[in-house]
């Protein structure tokens, strides 16, 4: 039962910081990257539909993404999806491909990128504290109900702080080193 609990915390730690990674990939730094459109849904044919499920997106060039719809008649709708997106993108289409210059970042749009990422952080760090509250409290009704020891609960404790202390740290790099991303472009 405890080494049940330590293994589905260790888990949604773990998801918790992999939400984290994709959260920053959509954050754009400057360079081309198809984790950028990740979050642009489409209206398709009246379903809401990711363009990376209806489109393949490359990165021919450092600052250049391209959008190629398996369905050529989704083109206008993936080009108008951008458009009102919050990246601040204006893709351009030949009919077949959809071209997305990425702009040069200015100074203030990478101070607001760096404060977006230590928020995306924060919240982070919120949810890993949040999975050892409830770990503890499932530990403190084991012990209650007889299945652990005092001595035991307070190792398992110490071994929930420890995997907590380890993911805020991960957690900490990941943001620094998106800020450095962010800033070194």
């Amino acid at each position: 039962m405890t080494k049940e609990i330590q293994n589905q915390t260790k888990e949604k730690m773990i998801k918790a910081v992999e939400n984290l990674q994709s959260n920053l990939n959509a954050l754009r730094a400057g360079r081309a990257n198809p984790a950028m459109l990740d979050r642009i849904v489409v209206d398709y044919y009246g379903t809401p539909t990711p363009v990376n499920q209806m489109a393949s997106i490359s990165a021919p060039e450092p600052r250049m993404l391209t959008v190629q719809p398996w369905d050529q008649s989704a083109l206008s709708l993936i080009e108008k999806a951008i458009m009102n997106s919050d990246l601040g993108l204006n893709p351009s289409n030949d009919g077949k491909v959809i071209r997305l210059s990425i702009p040069q970042l200015t100074e203030e749009r990478r101070k607001e990128l760096c404060k977006i990422a230590e928020k995306e952080g924060e919240n982070s760090k919120v949810a890993v504290r949040n999975i050892r509250r409830n770990a503890i409290h499932d530990l403190k009704a084991a012990q209650k109900n007889g299945e652990l020891t005092e001595d035991s609960l307070k190792d398992f404790e110490d071994e929930i702080q420890k995997l907590t202390n380890e993911y805020v740290k991960e957690i900490d790099n990941k943001v620094k080193a998106k800020e450095k991303e962010i800033t070194t472009i």
